[in-house]
C-alpha cells in the first residue's frame, strides 16, 4: 500500500522518540507529564548511528516542521531532536561517502531510523533514491 503525499508528509513532520540516543537532546515531547524540557543545542563532536532514508521526489515543494519550503537540490535533513539549523556530517558506513546536512525537519517516524535526507544529501552519500543506508552522524556545528 502506498500513502498519498498528504500522509507521507505527515508522517514525515511527526516528532519522534524511537531513537533518542543520551548524546543528543531530548525533545519536550519526551519529558514527563507536568515538566517541560527544552532540546538544548548538542555539543559539537558527538555522535550516533542508524539508518537514512530519503525523502520522496513528490515532496518537493512542501513546507518542512521548520516551516521552510523542502528543495531536493539542498543539502537539508530532518531528525528528531536536533535544533533546526544544526549541521552534522553524515557518512555512509559502506564506502565512507560524507556531506555535511543543515537540520531543518522533523522525523523520521520509522523505528531504527535517524535521519531522512534530501535527495541532493542522498546523491553525495551514494545512496538510492528509493533506498537506505547506514550511516553516522556526527554534529559539526550549531544554528547559523
Amino acid at each position: 500500500m502506498i500513502a498519498s503525499p498528504a500522509l507521507r508528509w505527515s508522517a514525515l513532520v511527526l516528532t519522534a522518540t524511537l531513537f533518542v540516543s543520551p548524546a543528543f537532546p531530548q525533545s519536550a515531547a519526551s519529558a514527563p507529564a507536568g515538566e517541560t524540557k527544552t532540546a538544548a543545542p548538542a555539543a559539537t563532536g558527538e555522535s550516533m548511528t542508524g539508518l537514512a532514508a530519503v525523502y520522496s521526489s513528490r515532496l518537493n515543494g512542501h513546507k518542512t516542521a521548520s516551516g521552510q519550503t523542502y528543495k531536493p537540490g539542498e543539502l537539508t535533513a530532518a531528525h528528531p531532536t536536533l535544533p533546526f539549523g544544526t549541521k552534522v556530517k553524515i557518512t555512509n558506513t559502506k564506502n565512507n561517502h560524507s556531506v555535511i546536512v543543515r537540520i531543518n525537519d522533523r522525523g523520521p517516524t520509522q523505528a531504527g531510523r535517524v535521519v531522512d535526507v534530501s535527495q541532493a544529501a542522498a546523491k553525495k552519500l551514494g545512496i538510492g533514491t528509493n533506498a537506505m543506508a547506514e550511516v553516522k552522524l556526527e554534529v559539526v556545528g550549531g544554528k547559523n
